[in-house]
């Protein structure tokens, strides 16, 4: 009999929801580990078969700590906010909480299938208001703190408060707004509420700010830069343009150090570790400010608001910039400002306006992803004004250019030609000076030399110095006049937290007299309130302004009855809620906090998190931030979220091609009659065309076009079923190899739109769980990209079958005996335990498959079927195909369930010692013989032996043994 494996599959996945196996609670008698997932969005297209190779590497580490005596935590839930959902809204007309619902349940049936050994009693989602009822709250809390630099921690702002009644903020050290101003505790307490509240904003951890923002008009929101791709949203392709937004903005900037330093306490990547602290960018240098060389002109190139602050201009105004390489400040040759900085409009000239406008509408269309990441060609538009080099009074031309970026730095930068590359070809192109200035600079005239070798030249009070020296005189010089100082700064910047959209976290803040503030902790949740559309208004308001009644009622706090604040219309970014999402699991049903003190010094933090590298510079960043600010409250013990890191590699897709005749339907190449359309997108035609297999199409002019993976079989096509597949094709005519239609293959990226996605139910269907967990896990390390090829899922599909083989005879017996193991049995059996534990201790999925493999094709040649070494076989191989090995080990006569809570097989080295090793016997130089010895066996007796061997004697041939040479457990060489 075969193995039945949809009866027995089903089977054990019934079991194990019925007895809770896999239910986690806190036990101190216990080590703990936590494993975690990153968890999915749950999209309407469900999981295709990349989706779960990280889910099936942290399953099988679960399962593994859990037979190494581990209290394990392995749970999942959904990052149910989203744009999908929301798009799909406005498109129907339903509410996105009834598609996401019907999204989720689609995935949880998908992954209780594969067997995943989650405690789903800890499930959580995003979009439930018992969840995020705490991500406002957290919020709240971020609101009501700043970060002081001297405790190195978030503090309150009730204490900041006392400290400004008292003293003001000369002696406060916090991280704070850059044009914040001093004042004295009389000055603060002389205050209005207005004028202290819009204080209080430039320490607060969160706050409103404007910021140049991506702004999808087509999608209605803002799009982060990884959700940009040349200009367009990546979901959907509409357009994206650069605009200044009033969004809010989370102080991450404020941990920029604490986030670099701890990257050095976990195990993550070096290539994951160098993306954030690139992105982080820290940098130490100079700030100088350039005077504005007077008469600065006004006329704007760009309409500006009537609340818009006039910049101080004049001789009194000044453009800061940063810079790593004061040293080169005599070197500058004109000025570069971002095209959407404040200043533009009262910098251009009315000479210059026309073409400021045009350069200013162009990089509005493009995303700060693509301007950062263009290096051959050099834009810009000259502005009409200047600023005056601090040391040396020359007047320096200001440009506009697009790759400079308001929200990074100043949104302004110096150009030194000679020392930089892009300088020297944004100078070149627009005919700058290139002035040199170190004396070891070469050919300068060809391209910029950046050396910080040699004395400088053409550098004034620094003529003749060399780099350090040259560094602390500029510096000492600008503090001591004024117009600079040393500084470190970062590239990072506040992250926006703010979506223009529906389906989000509503923020829990009202608005008074146009500043923020709270609601009241016992309002939480503030959830999502009913209304007509899902779209902006027509006003150009977020959905929520569509609410009724959406406003703020304080009258329990004394304001009167009937007072009506309005609370913020614009909701949370997708990455709130997975920013401390690990918490919740550890107590998901709390709900008097986001997780009991007990639960959490238990858990601490994540032992094992996999999930993809694409998230290096969002989530895991968002939530290394969010954690630290928990442990400064002293809500959680650890500084790091996830001690280790694994990013899987993504599973491409392996796509097939048809191939239709371009010229005709009916002749080849030159043929003269009606011609298909090439256009994969738009066929049409009499009769769906002619197709010629991929083997003959170099005889034909053809356009390739994708056909759905699942009609093809090892690159063959199901004529009948391509034929029902798309109606355009139902009456196709095909051209065949040896009565076949052999598709072209390419390997992409998995995706709808190529026809290339393998569905796992199909697979689990077809060859079961436990075959689609083994060879996801054979693919490859699970770090490295690999191409899909459910061809080869054969293999795995006869591995599971072997191994039933090894318990049933032919007439279906069951033919395990309650016998002795061999050696030689014993020796298969602990190397494949010794293998397995060392490979799994190192995250090796893909070796492990092989060594089970090796073991049991061992086993099988051996004829074991011996109940002490098939056991132990068992549950090794049960955290990759724990369906087969639940049901093996009830056949075995074990408790059912209990697999998953027994002990990983020790291993035993004594069985890997050979009793006998088998020497060659090299007769003059040449092996004749070989015999078996004891491997103790001293080298006199193995000598008498080869001396009297007749196999030996053979050879000699009458001829004496001059010398008989023994290398124990190597050879023996015979030298006659």
């Amino acid at each position: 009999m075969d193995y039945n494996y949809r009866e027995v599959e089903q089977k054990w996945r019934a079991f194990w929801e019925e007895n809770e196996t896999f239910k986690t609670e806190i036990n101190p008698s216990k080590p703990k580990y936590y494993v975690l997932d990153m968890f999915p969005y749950p999209s309407g297209a469900g999981l295709h078969v990349g989706h779960p190779l990280g889910y099936i590497a942290s399953d099988i580490i679960a399962r593994y700590k859990r037979l190494k005596g581990f209290n394990v935590l392995h749970p999942m839930g959904f990052d149910s906010f989203g744009l999908p959902a929301e798009q799909y809204a406005i498109q129907t007309g339903e509410h996105p909480a009834i598609t996401t619902e019907e999204n989720i349940k689609t995935y949880i049936r998908q992954l209780k299938q594969i067997g995943f050994s989650y405690d789903w009693s800890k499930e959580v989602r995003t979009s439930d208001a018992k969840y995020y009822k705490w991500t406002q709250w957290i919020f709240m809390q971020l609101f009501n703190h700043y970060y002081d630099k001297n405790a190195n921690k978030a503090l309150k702002i009730s204490d900041l408060i006392v400290r400004f009644s008292e003293s003001g903020n000369k002696s406060v050290n916090a991280v704070c707004d850059e044009d914040t101003p001093n004042f004295t505790s009389e000055e603060w307490n002389g205050m209005t509420e207005y004028e202290q509240q819009s204080m209080l904003l430039k320490y607060r951890l969160t706050y409103p700010d404007e910021s140049v923002v991506n702004w999808c008009p087509g999608l209605g929101t803002v799009l982060a830069n990884d959700e940009v791709k040349d200009g367009v949203s990546e979901r959907g392709g509409f357009p994206v343009e650069q605009k200044k937004m009033k969004q809010w903005a989370m102080r991450i900037t404020a941990y920029a150090d604490r986030l670099i330093d701890g990257l050095n306490e976990v195990d993550w990547s070096d290539s994951l570790k160098d993306q954030q602290r690139n992105w982080i960018g820290r940098s130490t240098g100079a700030s100088v400010r350039f005077q504005i060389a007077p008469p600065a002109p006004r006329g704007g190139a760009t309409e500006t608001k009537s609340d818009e602050k006039t910049p101080p201009l004049g001789a009194g105004g000044a453009i800061e910039v940063f810079t790593t390489r004061v040293d080169t400040i005599y070197g500058v040759s004109f000025m570069v400002i971002a095209p959407e900085h404040e200043y533009v409009p009262f910098l251009t000239t009315s000479e210059q306006k026309e073409a400021v406008d045009e350069y200013v509408k162009w990089v509005a269309s493009r995303s700060e992803l693509d301007r950062m990441s263009e290096v051959k060609k050099v834009s810009g538009v000259f502005t009409g004004s200047y600023v005056i080099n601090p040391f040396n009074n020359e007047k320096v031309p200001i440009y506009l250019a697009d790759y400079v970026l308001a929200g990074y730095g100043t949104g302004a930068v110096m150009g030194v030609p000679s020392g930089d590359q892009r300088d020297w070809n944004f100078a070149t192109h627009f005919n700058l000076p290139i002035v040199p200035i170190l004396d070891a600079q070469k050919d300068i005239d060809t391209q910029a030399d950046n050396t910080k070798e040699g004395k400088y030249i053409n550098s004034g009070i620094i003529n003749g110095l060399e780099y350090k020296e040259a560094t602390k005189v500029l510096t000492d010089f600008l503090e001591e006049k004024g117009i600079g100082k040393g500084k470190i700064q970062y590239r990072l910047r506040n992250a926006v937290f703010s979506r223009q959209r529906y389906w989000g976290e509503p923020v829990p803040a009202y608005f008074k007299d146009g500043l923020p503030y709270l609601i009241e902790e016992s309002g939480l949740p503030l959830t999502l309130p009913v209304i007509d559309k899902y779209l902006p208004t027509e006003t150009g308001e977020p959905p929520l302004g569509r609410a009724e009644g959406w406003a703020y009622h304080p009258s329990h706090n004394g304001e009167g009855q009937g007072v009506r604040y309005p609370y913020e219309l614009s909701t949370m970014p997708g990455w709130a809620g997975s920013s401390w999402y690990w918490y919740r699991y550890m107590d998901a049903h709390n709900e008097t906090e986001f997780a009991s003190q007990e639960s959490i010094n238990y858990w601490k933090a994540v032992d094992l998190y996999i999930g993809g590298s694409e998230h290096a510079t969002g989530h895991l960043l968002y939530s290394r931030f969010w954690n630290k600010f928990l442990k400064d409250l002293g809500l959680v013990p650890e500084e790091e979220f996830a001690k280790k890191l694994i990013n899987q590699g993504m599973i491409q897709g392996r796509s097939n091609f048809v191939y239709r005749v371009k010229n005709s339907p009916l002749t080849p190449r030159g043929g003269i009659l009606d011609s298909n359309i090439e256009s994969e997108s738009s066929p049409s035609g009499g009769g769906g065309g002619l197709f010629v297999s991929a083997g003959l199409r170099h005889d034909y002019e053809t356009t390739p076009i994708h056909v759905d993976v699942n009609i093809v079989s090892n690159d063959v096509l199901d004529i009948e079923a391509f034929k029902a597949w798309r109606e355009d094709f139902s009456n196709a005519e095909f051209i065949l190899e040896d009565g076949k239609y052999v598709c072209g293959v390419e390997v992409e990226k998995m995706s709808k739109s190529k026809y290339n996605v393998v569905n796992p139910d199909i697979l689990v269907d077809k060859v079961g769980a436990d075959t689609l967990r083994l060879y996801e896990m054979f693919l490859g390390p699970l770090e490295q990209a690999k191409p899909w090829n459910t061809n080869g899922i054969d293999g795995s599909f006869r591995f599971i079958k072997k191994v039933w083989r090894l318990f049933y005879d032919d007439a279906d017996n069951l033919k395990v005996k309650d016998e002795v193991p061999n050696p030689a049995e014993l020796k298969v059996l602990h190397t494949a335990i010794k293998k397995v534990e060392e490979d799994l201790e190192r995250y090796s999925f893909n070796t492990v498959v092989s060594t089970l493999m090796i073991c049991v094709n061992d086993l099988g040649t051996l004829k074991c079927s011996k109940k002490a070494i098939l056991q132990e076989l068992v549950i090794l191989m049960s955290p990759y195909t724990p369906h087969i090995a639940e049901e093996l080990w009830t056949i075995l006569g074990n408790e059912a369930g209990t697999i998953s809570y027994t002990n990983f097989p020790t291993f035993n080295p004594a069985y890997l010692v050979e009793a006998n090793f088998e020497y060659p016997i090299s007769i003059n130089g040449k092996v004749r013989a070989n015999l078996s010895f004891p491997t103790d066996a001293l080298p006199a007796d193995i000598e008498a032996v080869v001396r009297e061997n007749e196999i030996v004697m053979k050879w000699l041939e009458g001829k004496e043994i001059k010398k008989v040479i023994v290398v124990p457990k190597r050879i023996v060489n015979v030298v006659m």
